[in-house]
């Protein structure tokens, strides 16, 4: 039995919350509070297994209140709104970097067209994730710069890359899901649009809050962040996000190639489908990250890169707020590094401020 702590300021929405979460026999609602601080009143007493967090509440609201619960006693956070403005979309993306585990739109209503597909999303949210164990989130430390020596830890025994091995590369390509935002903001943190190669990133995040996740980082980096289009050429320095109901992959020569899903069976966007384009159209002449998520999206597929040549950077246990993804291909020996978002951003760094010291010689 899946115990939900729902967290909403509105009577009429959080009733409607109740009567989802109890017509399915594996959930049991064992709180309902109106703000944030109850909440965190409630958890003293009560152990939930998931809580669903509304933003926008009067006395503390859905931010503070997963910042304060994942700090303290960690549980599985969904955020759960409304509202599409600029401004809540900027408070969904810092409660997702502090802590909270994913995204949703309120159930629309009875008789709403998309009534039953966001019922039948948000149940299986809270049953999935209620298996995810999350850890402990403290203030983000200052990022210090590190020479590479410094930042080595391999996987295997095998040869380390150098900064000279990482500066061959001609692209980045980045997988991610549960505890995204916080991880890219760190690892985009210190290159700016002179980093030599263009960065391909899949994000697991719910449909519809793709853009507001991009102009979100786009405020927190210096990079240049896109949606990718079709048929669209990279550049160096700037990064690219698979858009919602799209694989994304590349062709020749460093091309955007989008393909729109079909049904509802597999993960789309997924990493698995961008690290296999990235094995045909770049294999040794990549770098490929995976970081923090549920599942395995991706980890077999940056086994075959690690195999083809590209140098393969697996987060670790550490530093993710969920260890499924990486543990996943660690276990496979998929990555030839084991690194925190603070030394891959060390790494991305270097290779930037080396290619512009070779440029300038």
């Amino acid at each position: 039995m899946v115990k939900v702590l729902i967290v909403e300021d509105s009577r009429v929405v959080s009733e409607y919350l109740y009567y989802i979460l109890s017509s399915d026999p594996k959930i049991q609602v064992i709180g309902n509070v109106s703000n944030g601080m109850q909440a965190i009143e409630f958890l003293k007493s009560n152990k939930p297994d998931v809580i669903t967090m509304d933003i926008e509440m009067p006395v503390m609201d859905g931010l503070e209140a997963t910042r304060r619960i994942m700090s303290t006693e960690p549980v599985p956070i969904i955020v759960v709104t409304a509202s599409r403005n600029a401004r809540e979309i900027q408070t969904t993306m810092e409660a997702l970097a502090a802590g909270a585990l994913s995204v949703i739109e309120k159930p629309a209503g009875i008789g709403h067209p998309k009534e039953e597909e966001r019922r039948e999303k948000l149940l299986t949210m809270v049953k999935v994730l209620a298996q995810v164990k999350v850890v402990t989130r403290r203030p983000h430390p200052t990022i210090k710069p590190v020479s590479m020596p410094a930042i080595k830890r391999p996987a295997v025994r095998k040869p380390e890359p150098s900064i000279a091995d990482f500066s061959k590369k001609k692209i980045v390509a980045v997988g991610l899901s549960s505890g995204g935002p916080t991880v890219l903001q760190t690892i985009f943190s210190k290159i700016s649009e002179k980093f030599p190669f263009p960065i391909v990133v899949v994000q697991h995040i719910t449909e519809g809050f793709l853009e507001g996740l991009v102009n979100w980082l786009s405020h927190k980096t210096m990079i240049p962040i896109h949606v990718a289009t079709e048929n669209e050429t990279i550049l160096p320095g700037h990064i690219y996000f698979a858009p919602d109901k799209h694989q994304m992959g590349l062709n020749n020569p460093g091309k955007i190639k989008l393909s729109k899903c079909e049904g509802k069976k597999n993960i789309c966007p997924s990493v698995a489908h961008l690290f296999s384009s990235i094995v045909k159209e770049y294999g040794k002449y990549s770098i490929a990250i995976i970081l923090t998520g549920m599942g395995k999206d991706g980890a077999s597929e940056l086994k075959m890169l690690r195999d083809a040549g590209s140098i393969t950077i697996a987060q670790d246990k550490e530093s993710s707020l969920v260890h499924g993804m990486p543990g996943v291909a660690i276990k496979l020996h998929a990555a030839s590094m084991i690194l925190n978002p603070e030394e891959i951003a060390n790494i991305l760094h270097e290779i930037e401020r080396n290619n512009i010291n070779r440029r300038e010689k």
